[in-house]
């Protein structure tokens, strides 16, 4: 989403749109064949008030995806079910991925944010103390003592 509000009326490849018959003839397949992938867990399809099926562009995709597994790589349909379920997984976990990657960024642009204030904060009046190397001599000033005034 580009940061606008959609309309409800706003079509996205997600919308089930299509009728099972229009959905067949998109993705070359029987609509008997959808009624199948439909109760195998396959594909699902968004459904009316009266239970009718409605296809989304996606699940038109994921219909041809796993007609070119089944026919193509001869894949039997529990092995292409699972591979869905693998791949809706993959895309999960890269979306929760993006998501701490971002949070991870936020927390340090605070930290750095934090540490330089720390920084800014010190006296610059102090020196850092770094011990004497070896070899070498340390000299301590001390001042006289005051003397009291008359």
């Amino acid at each position: 989403m580009d940061g606008r509000r959609r309309s409800q009326y706003q079509l996205t490849d997600e919308t089930p749109v299509y009728v099972i018959s229009v959905a067949a003839q998109l993705s070359g397949l029987h609509p008997q064949t959808l009624r199948q992938y439909d109760r195998l867990g396959l594909v699902s399809p968004g459904r009316t008030a009266g239970r009718g099926r409605r296809y989304s562009a996606r699940d038109i995709e994921l219909l041809r995806t796993v007609q070119a597994l089944s026919q193509e790589e001869g894949i039997n349909l529990a092995g292409i079910k699972r591979i869905i379920e693998l791949e809706n997984q993959v895309a999960a976990l890269q979306q929760r991925v993006a998501e701490l990657s971002t949070a991870v960024d936020g927390a340090a642009a605070v930290l750095q944010q934090r540490e330089a204030q720390v920084h800014a904060s010190y006296r610059r009046d102090l020196v850092p103390y770094q011990p004497p190397q070896p070899g070498s001599a340390l000299v301590v000033w001390r001042p006289a003592p005051k003397r009291p005034l008359d």
